[in-house]
């Protein structure tokens, strides 16, 4: 069952890191939720639970690929610690924009964006951040935040349409 489930992961998520973790994921919400349901039931549960991790993991990997190429095409950061708004903004980072104009374009871009984060209502913008800035997961988002899961997911859908919209009318594609 594993390996066809893992084989099925790889195939959808394209990544054998984030299969085995959805793999892992899934039997352990099927262990802590299904402990008490008949062996024979385990399959399908299984399959339903890796079914909808995967799903979850394709929304966030969307979700933050999109935010990702939006600060990426800004500039290049070289270490994973780095904050890019702080490598956009600080003086000894070789990414800027060659003329004057492209650096007041650049900085204004950043300051438009980070406007919109704050105008966020707060839970959006903590779940916001949470899932797609520190790259937590949303159990551990929900645990930081003191909700559900499903809050979570609520919040960070309503964020991420949100910060679309208002970038977008102000002229921002994604």
């Amino acid at each position: 069952m594993e390996k066809r489930a893992f084989r099925q992961a790889v195939y959808t998520l394209r990544n054998d890191e984030a299969a085995l973790d959805a793999v892992q994921d899934a039997m352990i919400k099927l262990s802590v939720s299904y402990g008490d349901r008949p062996a024979d039931e385990y399959p399908r549960l299984f399959q339903r639970i890796l079914s909808n991790v995967v799903t979850d993991a394709l929304r966030r990997q969307k979700v933050r690929n999109t935010w990702v190429s939006l600060f990426s095409s800004l500039f290049k950061v070289g270490d994973d610690d780095d904050d890019p708004l702080e490598a956009v903004l600080s003086d000894d980072t070789g990414a800027r924009p060659s003329t004057p104009h492209g650096r007041y374009e650049q900085v204004k871009l950043i300051e438009i964006i980070e406007s919109e984060i704050e105008r966020l209502p707060r839970r959006q913008r903590e779940a916001f951040l949470m899932r797609y800035w520190e790259e937590m997961d949303i159990a551990e988002t929900a645990a930081a935040m003191g909700c559900s899961e499903g809050s979570v997911k609520t919040h960070c859908s309503r964020a991420t349409h949100t910060l679309a919209e208002a970038l977008k009318a102000k002229g921002i594609t994604l």
